[in-house]
C-alpha cells in the first residue's frame, strides 16, 4: 500500500463527500456515516473510526469539507479532550463505548479536576475514591466546572491512596454525571455569565470498569488532559460557528451549538478580542495618537509572535511528536495578549469602556472583555503554573522546593475543611 500524500488523500475525501454529501441527513445520522467512513477523525486509529493518517492531513480533509459545505464530527466543548485522553490511555471498553457518541456529538463531557482547596495544586485533591465492593464510591468536591449541568460524562481526579506521596496516590475515573450521587450548581461570574459550577459528590458510584489507569498512575493521565487542553489554548482553534446554508443538517447543527457553545460564548472576549482593536481605533478616531498606536503596534507584533509560536507546535503535533510544553508556552503568551489587548481596549474607550448596556462600547463587549479577561490567566492552570512547567522541562532549571512531594499525603497539613 503506497504512502498517502496530500493530493491522493484530497482526491480520496473529495469523491468521497461528493458520493456521500446530503444537506437533508439528520445530524447524528450523517456523523454516523461519516464516523464509519473514518473521514471524520481521519487521524485516528482505523479500528477506532479513523483512518490512521498522520495529523497533518487534517488540514487538507477540513479543507474539502468547507468547500462542499459538509458538516464534520463533533468537536466543540470538554468532549475534544475526553477523545484525546481515551485515545491515549483508555481501555477497549472506553473506547467502543464512548469514543462515537463523542463524534456523534450525543454525549457531553466536563472535567472534574479543580477544588476549592487545590486549584492550582492538582495533585493536591483530597476528593476520595474508596473502594467498597466491586465498586468505587466518591466523596468530595470539585469547582470551576464548566458545562458540569449538561455532561453526561466527567473526567475525575481523585486520591484512592493517601499513604503514598500525593502525585502517586491518584486514580483517573470516568464518572456517570447523572446520578443521584453527583450534585451541580451554578456559579456566577462577574461578567454575568454561569458557565462554570461546583460539583458535590456524595457516595457517587463508579464502576470498576470505569476507571481509566491503575492507582498511581491518574497524575500521568491527567497531565495528558491538560496538555491537550493548553495546546487549544494557542490562539488557533477556530470557533465553533453555525452555518447560514439551507438544509435540516444546518438546522440541527445550528441548534446543537448554540446549546453547546452557551457556556462558551464570553470565552472570546476572555481571550481580549484583538479582532476588533483596528476597528475601535479607526471609529474612536484614536488610530491617530502616535502613544496608542505605539501600544496599538506592540499588540499586534505579540499576536502574531503568538501564532507563529503556536503554529511551530502544531508542525511539531503533526510530525507524529508527543504532547510536549509547548502547550504551556501558548497558554502563557495567550495571558500576555489578553492583557495587552484589554489595556489597548481601554485607550481607545476612555471612561466608557467601564459601561454596559445599549449605549455602551459595541453593545457592552468592551465592559466585557476588561471583565473576563482576568480568567486566561488563571483557566487551565495559573500564569505561575505555566512558568514553573517552562522553567523546569523548557529551560532544565531546578525545580521550586517543595515540603509536601515526598511525604505520605496522608501527612500534608492542609485546610481542615478541605480535608473532612
Amino acid at each position: 500500500m503506497s504512502e498517502p500524500t496530500e493530493s491522493s488523500v484530497r482526491e480520496e475525501v473529495r469523491a468521497w463527500l461528493e458520493a456521500n454529501w446530503n444537506p437533508d441527513y439528520g445530524l447524528v445520522e450523517w456523523r454516523t456515516k461519516l464516523i464509519e467512513s473514518g473521514w471524520g477523525a481521519p487521524h485516528y486509529p482505523r479500528e477506532w473510526y479513523g483512518r490512521g493518517l498522520p495529523v497533518k492531513f487534517n488540514a487538507i480533509v477540513e479543507e474539502e469539507f468547507a468547500r462542499i459545505g459538509a458538516v464534520g464530527v463533533a468537536k466543540a466543548g470538554i468532549r475534544t479532550l475526553a477523545a484525546a485522553t481515551i485515545l491515549d490511555h483508555g481501555t477497549d471498553l472506553h473506547k467502543e463505548k464512548f469514543l462515537r457518541r463523542i463524534l456523534t456529538g450525543e454525549d457531553t463531557w466536563c472535567q472534574l479536576f479543580s477544588e476549592p482547596g487545590s486549584g492550582s495544586d492538582m495533585a493536591g485533591a483530597v476528593t476520595r475514591a474508596d473502594r467498597k465492593g466491586n465498586k468505587w464510591v466518591i466523596n468530595g468536591q470539585k469547582v470551576w466546572t464548566t458545562s458540569a449541568h449538561k455532561a453526561h460524562w466527567g473526567l475525575l481526579l481523585a486520591r484512592a491512596n493517601w499513604d503514598v506521596p500525593k502525585h502517586k496516590g491518584l486514580a483517573y475515573f470516568i464518572l456517570d454525571m447523572k446520578q443521584p450521587g453527583v450534585q451541580v450548581h451554578p456559579l456566577k461570574q462577574m461578567n454575568g455569565h454561569a458557565s462554570f459550577n461546583q460539583v458535590f459528590m456524595t457516595d457517587a458510584m463508579v464502576e470498576p470498569e470505569m476507571m481509566v489507569c491503575d492507582v498511581g498512575d491518574g497524575w500521568t493521565v491527567a497531565t495528558t488532559t491538560l496538555m491537550h487542553e493548553r495546546r487549544g489554548a494557542d490562539g488557533l482553534r477556530s470557533w465553533a460557528q453555525a452555518s447560514n446554508r439551507q438544509g435540516r443538517i444546518y438546522e440541527e447543527e445550528k441548534a446543537e451549538i448554540a446549546s453547546t457553545m452557551e457556556p462558551y460564548k464570553w470565552y472570546p472576549q476572555r481571550a481580549g478580542r484583538v479582532d476588533l482593536v483596528m476597528q475601535r481605533a479607526t471609529e474612536t478616531g484614536r488610530i491617530k495618537d502616535p502613544v496608542i498606536r505605539q501600544e496599538i503596534a506592540k499588540l499586534l507584533i505579540m499576536s502574531k509572535a503568538a501564532e507563529w509560536t503556536a503554529r511551530r507546535a502544531r508542525a511539531a503535533q503533526e510530525q507524529g511528536k508527543p504532547q510536549g510544553p509547548e502547550g504551556s508556552l501558548g497558554k502563557l503568551v495567550s495571558s500576555h495578549v489578553a492583557r495587552q489587548a484589554a489595556r489597548v481596549h481601554t485607550y481607545l474607550s476612555g471612561a466608557d469602556a467601564l459601561l454596559t448596556g445599549e449605549d455602551s462600547p459595541m453593545g457592552g463587549v468592551i465592559a466585557e472583555i476588561l471583565v473576563s479577561v482576568p480568567a486566561t490567566s488563571i483557566a487551565g492552570g495559573t500564569d505561575e503554573i505555566q512558568r514553573n512547567i517552562i522553567s523546569e522541562r523548557v529551560l532544565k532549571m531546578p525545580k521550586e522546593p517543595s515540603v509536601d512531594t515526598a511525604k505520605p499525603f496522608k501527612d500534608v497539613p492542609r485546610n481542615i475543611a478541605a480535608s473532612s
